[in-house]
């Protein structure tokens, strides 16, 4: 019994050290709400124009700075990021931060849960 317990704990334990934030699940219903903050800069619509950043349509999992019709600074085009969720999430604390030269100058989301949420909601857009 004592050994069942054991083991339960340290799988939990082994579970914690290796889940980050980028790994948990949003909620993409509240980020289309957190994403109102992006909106001034980004759409979001297949197809939409770009406004001072690009549109944000299928970006998980694409390349930064790739858009053929968006001018991207030179640390973005680059950058040879890819846009997946891990990236994403580091990319959100500060973007400033994580890319010098990125031409966003949005201060960053720092609650995890909203950049999960926000990542959750743009993973719908496909």
């Amino acid at each position: 019994m004592k050994s069942t317990k054991l083991m339960a704990l340290s799988a939990t334990i082994a579970l914690a050290l290796t889940a980050t934030s980028a790994q948990a699940a949003g909620d993409a219903a509240k980020g289309e709400k957190v994403f109102k903050k992006c909106m001034a800069c980004h759409t979001v619509d297949e197809g939409g124009k770009h406004k001072i950043g690009p549109n944000l349509f299928g970006i998980v999992d694409s390349e930064a700075g790739k858009k053929d019709d968006y001018k991207y600074s030179k640390a973005m085009a680059e950058s040879g990021l890819t846009w997946d969720v891990a990236t994403l999430d580091e990319y959100l604390v500060k973007p400033r931060k994580y890319l010098k030269g990125t031409k966003m100058s949005f201060a960053g989301l720092k609650k995890d849960s909203d950049r999960a949420d926000v990542i959750a909601y743009l993973e719908t857009l496909k």
